[in-house]
């Protein structure tokens, strides 16, 4: 298997199958980015339009569940934004994790960047869900197969409320989670390396490496606040935040 035969692979799983790695035993993360990239290519190839990036894997607990030791980044585009009152798509695993978002005012280049400099390119910050949807059996991956599985992206929504960074403490912006009217889980911005602004100098570090940056307008997702929620059926999603208001999801019946 190749890159773009990993790429295009990954892109028309509709069920559980093997992790990459199993087939691709010395897949590394250079090589899994490179597959990442190529799906992006593939994806705008048909049509989507890039609109910023994700974290995952950014706190350390979740890090450690999943047996992974750092944080991953991956792409967004327009095909994976959810409108309020559109119901999640079936998908094969679905789960949810509430989110602090930033969205760029000016473009943010590494390498060297500090929280504080990350934080000053950032026009407003808004809370928001996203569905992650690993294609692997049972959520089981190493770090490489996360990378090129595009860090389990799905969709994600934004809620109706907008600030700007100043405004806020955002390592003590909370979230609560809900599921079907239960709150399910709890945490603030510092579960997500120690401070969202940690996150996105890492998300403007890293694609400097790979000779990118981070562009005016896109959309930054910063890394799941708490543990990723399993969704079902029929079931009724809402994250409701400190200072940035609620928003709600609801999955097939």
């Amino acid at each position: 298997m190749n890159v773009r035969e990993a790429a295009a692979s990954l892109l028309g799983t509709v069920s559980e199958r093997e992790p990459l790695s199993a087939e691709w035993p010395d897949l590394d993360v250079d090589t899994a980015y490179a597959i990442q990239d190529e799906a992006l290519r593939q994806r705008r190839a048909r049509g989507e339009t890039l609109v910023g990036v994700k974290l995952g894997l950014t706190s350390r607990a979740k890090q450690q569940r999943m047996g992974i030791d750092s944080p991953l980044l991956a792409w967004l585009t327009d095909a994976m934004v959810l409108p309020a009152g559109v119901p999640v798509p079936s998908l094969i695993h679905p789960r949810a994790e509430p989110e602090l978002v930033f969205v760029l005012g000016r473009r943010l280049a590494g390498p060297g960047v500090t929280a504080a400099t990350a934080l000053a390119a950032v026009d407003r910050v808004y809370g928001g869900i996203e569905i992650i949807d690993s294609r692997y059996t049972d959520y089981r991956f190493t770090l490489p197969d996360a990378v090129a599985d595009n860090g389990s992206s799905a969709f994600f929504s934004v809620g109706p409320v907008g600030l700007p960074p100043s405004s806020l403490d955002l390592s003590l912006e909370a979230a609560l989670l809900e599921v079907d009217g239960q709150i399910v889980d709890t945490a603030t911005g510092a579960a997500v390396q120690g401070h969202p602004a940690e996150a996105l100098a890492l998300a403007a570090n890293t694609l400097a490496s790979r000779g990118l940056a981070l562009e005016p307008g896109w959309l930054v997702l910063t890394g799941g606040m708490t543990d990723a929620v399993p969704l079902h059926h029929a079931s009724r999603i809402a994250a409701h935040f400190s200072h940035l208001g609620s928003l709600t999801l609801t999955t097939q019946p």
